[in-house]
């Protein structure tokens, strides 16, 4: 028998890990009742919303928001919103977010200041929504009201902005920072400066993880309810009039989270129906999403 063989019976032939054992099915039967959990609230929102979804397709993506007739009630005004909101988070967290993890991985010096920052971004990144919520009540609907209308579409979507601000700036670091330091010797190498290199090399190298992180952004800040509740989202009627574009922005605004949150408070069981066929858009939004960066991630992933 050869040293390696003697080791691997040695090994094979140790008492058993009991505790191993029990641990592992343990987390096994954790992870079934987690996913039976999920598969009877799919099946069971499923149930009520596909008949809306079959029954009235025209009319639920077309329909104002109401409260007081489930037969024409819609979820258009919070598609709308929902999308509205969106482009707020592209405008503001996107670059902001990209251009600050430029600054932490390529510029910042490795200080105490520079660490302490890092840490607390990734802090941010845990804080419940609710908070983002208050302090975006604080800020953009009391302290900049005159500027963003109060309760308004521009405050709710700063507000998810600075929500998914964190989570940006750490899915762009990590990018950032997979990417080889050949490559940015290659480059100071021919003579090209910090931006060059950066603009040039760094940069589309790590563009499939920053598009990855931005995409799986976009589909947390889409599902958000409770800062925007706290911001003033309207979860009853809602009527836009004659209003035109700037003043929708300053005015106010609903989601279909909020939506969803308001039916779901309804006693009539035709609103129960309502709000499963707006979770199951909202699902298949969030899905897409997710498939999307999925897609993304595997489709230009490089291996260094």
């Amino acid at each position: 028998m050869t040293s390696v063989d003697a080791v691997l019976h040695g090994l094979q032939g140790a008492k058993k890990d009991t505790k191993g054992k029990v641990l592992e099915f343990a987390l096994l039967g954790a992870l079934m009742v987690i996913l039976a959990t999920l598969f009877a609230l799919l099946f069971d929102v499923m149930r009520l919303g596909v008949g809306v979804l079959v029954d009235r397709p025209g009319a639920f993506f077309t329909g104002k928001l109401s409260t007081f007739s489930a037969q024409t009630a819609g979820i258009s005004q919070g598609i709308k919103g929902s999308m509205l909101l969106m482009i707020f988070v592209v405008i503001v967290a996107f670059p902001l977010g990209i251009a600050s993890a430029v600054y932490l991985e390529e510029y910042a010096s490795d200080t105490r200041l520079n660490r302490f920052i890092s840490v607390n971004i990734r802090n941010l990144a845990g804080v419940p929504a609710i908070v983002y919520g208050l302090l975006g009540l604080t800020i953009f609907v009391q302290f900049f009201g005159g500027l963003t209308g109060g309760t308004s579409l521009i405050a709710g979507g700063l507000t998810l902005a600075v929500l998914v601000l964190p989570i940006v700036i750490i899915t762009s670091s990590e990018a950032l920072r997979a990417v080889p330091d050949s490559i940015r010797e290659a480059g100071y190498g021919v003579g090209a400066t910090r931006w060059q290199v950066i603009r040039s090399h760094v940069l589309p190298s790590a563009a499939p993880g920053i598009l990855t992180g931005t995409v799986l952004s976009i589909s947390r800040a889409v599902g958000e309810t409770a800062p925007l509740l706290v911001v003033g989202a309207i979860t009853g009627f809602l009527s836009n009039g004659g209003q035109n574009f700037v003043e929708q922005l300053r005015g106010k605004y609903t989601s279909m989270p909020t939506i969803i949150y308001r039916w779901a408070t309804l006693p009539n069981q035709d609103f129960r129906a309502l709000t499963s066929a707006a979770i199951i858009v909202l699902l298949a939004v969030t899905l897409l999403a997710n498939g999307v960066a999925i897609f993304l991630r595997n489709r230009y992933e490089r291996k260094w």
